[in-house]
């Protein structure tokens, strides 16, 4: 008999089990069947958020941190659990096992079921990750822009008692997506935001993408194709330094114990 699938799920910033379960909320309303398993694993220290270069650069460090023994785990594919895709370059550097981030999955998803996508936001500080990534990609020609609700964002807690006053104006949103912007398709701009994603499918006429998901179907995928990232471009590192990324890790969690 075969053994079961690993998915590893890093989660970007520590959480309670409680907290965490929010998050494996997303992987619960979907059918994958009895031979895959997925895991979530939150990093151990984190910065405030994900908002300018300077949190970008923390959540790669933190994220691949949290995924260095992922393959030694005995795990098949890492997906990521941040449309900042934070990490997922190094550590396909150093895993050989697919490494999957939502962000570009949602937007490269979005080209295939559309013509032109937009973003649905909560806070409009999170542009500049979307603008990183499009233009990473070059396809800015395809994107409509963002909709932010500029609510207040709760990484940890996610939408869970906010649902009343947040997902109409999350509606709000997709309709000036789609009238003002012209958006074929519209993605959600977090995956602290997959909670909103049935009511706002059941209310808007155009594909809602909900990344988490998105990532996780499409390690099912990979999984099942035998694929994974191209070691032609995602080169190893010369010389690795894992025990001084732990030892920074640990010093950073001390910190904010002890703030």
């Amino acid at each position: 008999m075969a053994r079961k699938k690993r998915v590893l799920v890093i989660v970007p910033f520590p959480m309670t089990e409680e907290q965490l379960g929010f998050r494996q909320q997303q992987h619960a309303s979907l059918d994958f069947g009895p031979d895959i398993e997925f895991d979530y694993r939150p990093v151990r220290a984190a910065g405030g958020n994900l908002v300018s270069p300077y949190d970008w650069s923390i959540g790669d460090i933190v994220i691949l941190e949290a995924g260095l023994s992922a393959q030694e785990d005995g795990y098949d594919v890492v997906c990521i659990d941040t449309v900042s895709d934070s990490g997922v370059a190094a550590l396909r550097t150093i895993l050989d096992i697919p490494v999957i981030g939502p962000g570009r999955a949602s937007f490269l998803l979005a080209m295939l079921l559309g013509d032109k996508f937009g973003v649905l936001a909560m806070w409009d500080r999170w542009s500049g990750l979307y603008k990183k990534t499009l233009e990473e990609l070059g396809i800015g020609h395809k994107f409509v822009g963002v909709h932010s609700i500029d609510a207040g964002v709760d990484n940890r807690n996610l939408l869970s008692g906010k649902e009343e006053e947040t997902f109409g104006q999350l509606e709000e949103g997709c309709w000036a997506l789609i009238n003002d912007r012209g958006a074929d398709v519209i993605c959600l701009g977090s995956t602290s935001m997959h909670q909103a994603h049935v009511h706002l499918s059941g209310k808007i006429p155009v594909p809602i993408i909900n990344p988490g998901p998105v990532s996780y179907k499409l390690a099912e995928a990979v999984l099942g194709l035998g694929l994974s990232h191209s070691r032609q471009y995602y080169k190893p590192p010369i010389v690795r330094v894992d025990e001084t990324l732990r030892a920074m890790l640990d010093g950073a969690v001390e910190v904010q114990k002890n703030p």
